[in-house]
């Protein structure tokens, strides 16, 4: 097998052009058993994901994970799938349509904006085919994951550099590290709970839940943590909420392991037990709405809540399709790109004009 892929045909005289990959953790291609067991074994195979000797982890993954688990996660999977299927690939999708409105409305009708999956498809590999076969020499690679781990963001970069190094012909390559603390991210959260509040009123706590990682992960230098607790504060501030009505939690636990603390289902069953009767939950380390949020937070989690006597459980949904998070992509996309598109300097109205036309070219998703 040759280690170089055949290269697209080479024409004389074609433009240069310049892409954005968004990239979100993945999804099966259907809410069955039969889907969910090559994706889990596409995800629970990446060493970045579980970090056990390779034998060992070959033989549990195989002979027991894969064996128990597809039937249980296609069960989760069908509870939150939609008629255009499943929810982070439908997000995902509008986002990038989204994305690519707000660039041909600055003037940028050559930039190419594409979405792929690290796990599933589409796939990074066939994403990046497709936009080398558009005439891309220069790309920027944007993990949709907030807050930088290893386990996420490395993780894109790792699946971006196996495709590349079977490529003779390399393009330029940009990537976003992480946008923990970006200003239009921030504001985006703050608008989303501020709405929330508007229509429902305030809850006694808000509950931040991000994503876990085990804890050894933290031990061995992963900023995630750190990162995690950042937005919270920013956020916290945005809010002008007093500390003692903030709590951050860490969702998603797999395995025996210890994993970043306090749990999220406990914390919530702590604050119903100890007389808590509301709260809101809100999962900043999510930009689009998943099995993570939908299932294990508004299901689960509500339901582990009110049982043991809280009274009112609110979700605020992930950011989604909004505007004002839209925007703040687009700003996150336009620094990363510096000089690879010449385009006019931001100004309020001439967002504004932007926001109108991104949402007429995406009317059609």
């Amino acid at each position: 097998m040759t280690r170089f892929w055949q290269e697209p045909p080479f024409r004389h005289g074609s433009p240069s052009r310049t892409g954005i990959l968004i990239v979100n953790l993945g999804t099966p291609a259907a809410p069955t058993a039969d889907a969910l067991r090559p994706y889990l074994r596409e995800f629970l195979s990446d060493p970045r994901v579980v970090e056990i000797p390779r034998p060992i982890w070959w033989l549990i993954l195989n002979g027991i994970i894969l064996n128990t688990r597809p039937a249980k996660s296609a069960r989760k999977y069908a509870s939150v799938w939609t008629d255009e299927g499943s929810p982070l690939k439908v997000h995902t999708e509008r986002q990038a349509k989204l994305l690519a409105g707000f660039f041909v409305a600055d003037g940028a009708p050559d930039l190419v904006v594409n979405w792929a999956m690290r796990y599933g498809q589409p796939s990074v590999r066939s994403r990046l085919d497709e936009m080398r076969a558009q005439g891309c020499t220069r790309v920027l690679v944007i993990p949709m994951y907030p807050q930088y781990a290893a386990s996420t963001t490395a993780s894109v970069l790792d699946a971006v550099g196996d495709c590349l190094q079977h490529w003779r012909n390399l393009p330029e390559i940009r990537y976003v590290r992480s946008f923990a603390d970006d200003p239009g991210y921030i504001g985006a959260l703050a608008a989303s709970v501020r709405e929330h509040w508007q229509r429902n009123g305030q809850a006694e706590k808000l509950v931040l839940s991000f994503h876990g990682i085990p804890r050894r992960s933290l031990d061995l230098g992963d900023p995630y943590h750190c990162e995690c607790h950042k937005t919270a504060r920013l956020l916290g501030e945005a809010l002008k909420l007093p500390a003692e009505r903030l709590v951050i939690s860490f969702q998603s636990r797999f395995g025996r392991a210890k994993w970043l603390e306090p749990y999220t289902q406990a914390t919530l069953e702590a604050l119903a037990r100890d007389g808590v009767t509301s709260v809101d939950v809100m999962c900043p380390g999510f930009t689009a709405d998943c099995l993570e949020t939908l299932e294990e937070i508004n299901m689960e989690c509500r339901d582990a809540f009110l049982a043991a006597g809280g009274k009112a459980f609110g979700y605020i949904p992930c950011l989604n399709e909004r505007d004002d998070w839209i925007r703040a992509l687009r700003t996150i996309a336009r620094r990363h790109l510096g000089h690879w598109l010449d385009l006019p300097a931001e100004d309020p109205a001439r967002l504004a004009a932007s926001a109108e036309r991104a949402r007429q070219l995406g009317a059609t998703i």
